[in-house]
């Protein structure tokens, strides 16, 4: 079924100084709605009175509370269960007296269903129902609450008996006037009893919070532990992975230098064997002197072809003229035999400096085509390099 309201007012609402307990604090920063509501599932009464978002009265009703008026506008009770006395400032006595109306009457239900008789509650509840000097006026009205009635018990019944019969127990179970205007002379055993079940209550609610308190940090701390452990299994991966990275291209840097080393040697000797080459042909001007020697001597085999075509004429010519020539033929066959010797050693120095020449370019060609691809290599390993230290 929940809870249903049966009764609404508004009023200032106050809570105990817990340091002193003679002085009031105010909980609402106006006039806030007080409503009494009805659990009809567990048979309970309870005040609660909310400000924004926060409940600024929640007490559950007993047979042993007891509303005291401390002046024409003020009244307040006391909840063990809170720790606290609540207090209640209304805009006129009228509204007062509504409100202890209402009280007895809950009051008078809760005894009805807990069976309780009155002189038990009554002497619990005036043991635990000091009356606190009211706040100032300005907090919650204009006229004067302090007015000092000779008599709050009396008052209290006076103001509910014009306007419901059942305020009478209200005012049966009131403390009596010399008690509620002397503290002083309360019982000592009541006054023991009120103020070690307040400090069980504190203690106990203390050690509740802070058993909560520590159970949540408890619980925060594992969470967090597990949190960390995961976040130290990822980061000792991570590291394990970047340290197999690094020596890994520690590893390929070490060989490409080798390489690198390597490859420079190899050209280092390739240079020397072109120098080499280079100084067994000759310089430019050497080969321009061998062009030039071949040239010339092309010319002496084509003097010697001509020389020859000329005596082969003049022996023709002296065949003719008879056997007085037959001297000047043997001579001119001697030239002859000369100039054919001179001809086949010029066509053979000829021959061999061509190919000379032509052996010399072969190995130049593939000296040149090696020098080239090793070149090439190197420039490729250079980049790799490159690309290793940028990344």
């Amino acid at each position: 079924m929940g809870e249903s309201p049966i009764f609404s007012c508004k009023a200032h609402v106050f809570h105990i100084d817990p340091g002193t307990k003679r002085s009031w604090m105010p909980a609402s920063s106006s006039a806030v709605p007080v409503s009494f509501f009805y659990d009809s599932s567990r048979g309970l009464y309870r005040i609660i009175s909310v400000e924004g978002a926060k409940a600024v009265i929640n007490s559950t009703l007993t047979p042993s509370m007891t509303f005291t008026k401390t002046s024409q506008k003020f009244g307040q009770w006391s909840d063990v269960r809170a720790n606290t006395v609540y207090g209640l400032g209304f805009p006129s006595e009228a509204e007062l007296n509504k409100f202890i109306e209402q009280f007895g009457s809950v009051k008078e239900a809760t005894k009805a269903k807990s069976g309780t008789g009155n002189s038990t509650n009554g002497s619990s509840g005036s043991s635990s129902n000091i009356p606190i000097p009211p706040p100032e006026t300005g907090s919650y009205g204009r006229e004067d609450v302090n007015s000092n009635e000779p008599n709050n018990g009396n008052s209290v019944s006076k103001g509910a008996a014009g306007s419901h019969t059942r305020s009478q127990s209200l005012s049966a179970v009131s403390p009596a006037p010399s008690t509620i205007d002397s503290p002083k002379h309360l019982s000592k055993t009541g006054s023991d009893q009120l103020k070690g079940s307040v400090k069980y209550d504190t203690s106990e609610s203390g050690l509740k919070y802070e058993n909560e308190r520590l159970r949540l940090a408890l619980s925060q701390s594992c969470a967090n532990a597990k949190k960390w452990e995961v976040e130290l299994a990822t980061l000792t991966t991570n590291n394990t992975r970047l340290t197999a990275a690094l020596t890994e291209s520690k590893s390929n840097v070490d060989q490409w230098q080798r390489q690198l080393s390597a490859y420079k040697e190899e050209n280092q000797r390739l240079k020397q064997r072109a120098l080499e080459a280079e100084a067994a042909s000759g310089s430019a001007e050497a080969a321009q002197e061998l062009r030039k020697e071949l040239a010339l001597m092309r010319e002496k085999v084509e003097s010697a072809q001509a020389a020859l075509k000329a005596k082969e004429e003049e022996l023709k010519a002296l065949k003719e003229r008879g056997p007085l020539a037959h001297d000047q033929v043997k001579d001119s066959f001697h030239d002859m035999e000369n100039i054919r010797g001179a001809l086949a050693s010029a066509e053979a120095q000829l021959e061999a400096a061509m190919g000379a020449q032509d052996s010399q370019r072969r190995v130049l060609e593939a000296l040149n085509s090696q020098l080239a691809e090793k070149i090439q290599e190197l420039l490729a390993i250079h980049r790799e390099v490159n690309v290793a230290l940028q990344t």
